[in-house]
């Protein structure tokens, strides 16, 4: 065996090594995500509360970014995604104490408490985005790169699909059987990680400053058509999400309980690992930018039409093909975003398009939930899936780079 074929045969197992933790991860996250939004639910039964869950999440990224990313290009990333993944097993962990009681202790979950948990879960989220997303192009060659993105997603699916499934079926025996079987999965994941191996070598030491803070935010400012790409998916799911309502949806307008609501957390999963398993076999190669803009689109008609309905087959059905709309907009994104970046900037540009992600999924559950109770949970969603339709047309002609953007390896140049 050849110096060369030992490296890559190394670099593959680090991969798959990791690819394994990610799913541990998901599954784990999306688990707890199921059971913290019922449970709010439950003691609640505020619209208002539920997006109180996602902004909690989403503040802490929001305001840790720069530093999560500067940390991501210095230290070993595998590192930062176990010390996450052990936060989520540590919040798990007090889940169940909060939910079961302990001993003489009786239950002491709240209101207060779910908010308090969702702050340290976006600390985890916070730091481990920006590790995980830049540590993949360390593992495959640059031609490959398309496709471990969509293998990426493909395994990431499975595990949102899997995992709310999963935890609608187990919350039947209680919340703490599903926060139980998160901290399983965040500690198998955290091992799995914590042993990965790459070809790691720091950058030369430099004072942190806000410039080098804010390379990030310079490089993708600085080249359009990844600022088009990255500010479409946040403005398109902050106005198109209804993930922060689906517990409002199953119970009240579906009449279905918490196996209903793990379904359709997982339906938009199910389109989406059906799209990466097609965009792994078949990658994109031509009119990468037009595909991503029209994919939005259809996301956006896919949002109204679940809005408007009635029928728990059809609201299944449509959120399936809006998850594989938006699996070929995430597909694009990301991988324009590391083939266009150096390795020794990958972390803070992952943790500027972590920002753009997270603002699009925490901030949009609030932006869900504050318009819910203003207009309840069908105006809230249509009038989203409304603005996703403008929003995607208004960046055809705002990102002329992106909407003209023809072949995903080779750049394009910006306009």
């Amino acid at each position: 065996m050849t110096t060369h074929t030992f490296k890559e045969l190394t670099r593959q197992r680090a991969y798959m090594r990791m690819w394994f933790a990610r799913i541990f991860g998901t599954t784990g996250n999306q688990m707890l995500m199921v059971a913290v939004g019922w449970q709010m639910y439950e003691l609640t039964g505020s619209a208002w509360d539920l997006g109180l869950v996602g902004l909690y999440q989403f503040m802490p990224a929001l305001l840790l970014t720069l530093v999560a990313g500067h940390v991501a290009d210095r230290v070993h990333r595998g590192r930062i995604i176990a010390g996450c993944l052990v936060t989520q097993a540590t919040v798990a962990m007090i889940l169940v104490a909060a939910t079961q009681g302990w001993g003489a202790t009786h239950a002491w979950a709240s209101r207060e408490l779910l908010l308090a948990v969702s702050v340290l879960l976006g600390v985890a989220r916070a730091f481990q985005m920006p590790a995980q997303q830049a540590l993949t192009p360390v593992l495959v060659p640059p031609a490959m790169l398309p496709r471990a993105m969509a293998f990426s997603s493909a395994g990431m699916q499975a595990a949102i699909i899997g995992g709310p499934a999963l935890g609608g079926v187990i919350f039947v025996a209680g919340a703490t059987a599903v926060y139980a079987t998160c901290a399983f999965l965040f500690a198998t994941g955290c091992g799995l990680i914590a042993v990965l191996r790459y070809d790691h070598a720091p950058p030369p030491r430099e004072p942190v400053t806000l410039r080098t803070l804010l390379a990030g935010v310079e490089f993708v400012w600085q080249r359009k058509a990844l600022l088009g790409a990255v500010s479409l998916d946040l403005f398109a799911v902050l106005l198109g999400g209804a993930t922060a309502l689906l517990p409002m949806f199953a119970k009240d307008i579906l009449h279905v309980g918490p196996w209903g609501l793990g379904l359709l957390r997982g339906a938009p999963a199910a389109g989406a690992l059906l799209m990466s398993a097609l965009l792994t076999r078949w990658p994109l190669e031509r009119r990468v930018g037009p595909t991503m803009l029209s994919a939005v689109a259809v996301y956006g008609i896919c949002m109204v039409v679940f809005g408007l309905s009635t029928s728990f087959v059809l609201s299944l059905l449509v959120l399936a093909v809006s998850g594989g709309a938006d699996m070929v907009s995430v597909v694009v994104r990301q991988t324009l975003v590391q083939i266009e970046t150096p390795n020794e900037m990958r972390g803070r540009v992952s943790a500027v398009n972590s920002v753009f992600i997270g603002a699009s999924n925490q901030l949009g559950e609030f932006e869900s939930g504050a318009t819910a109770a203003l207009l309840g949970p069908v105006g809230s969603v249509v009038a989203g899936g409304v603005g996703t339709l403008l929003v995607a047309a208004a960046w055809f002609k705002m990102f002329p780079s992106l909407s003209r953007r023809d072949k995903m390896v080779t750049p394009a140049p910006d306009s």
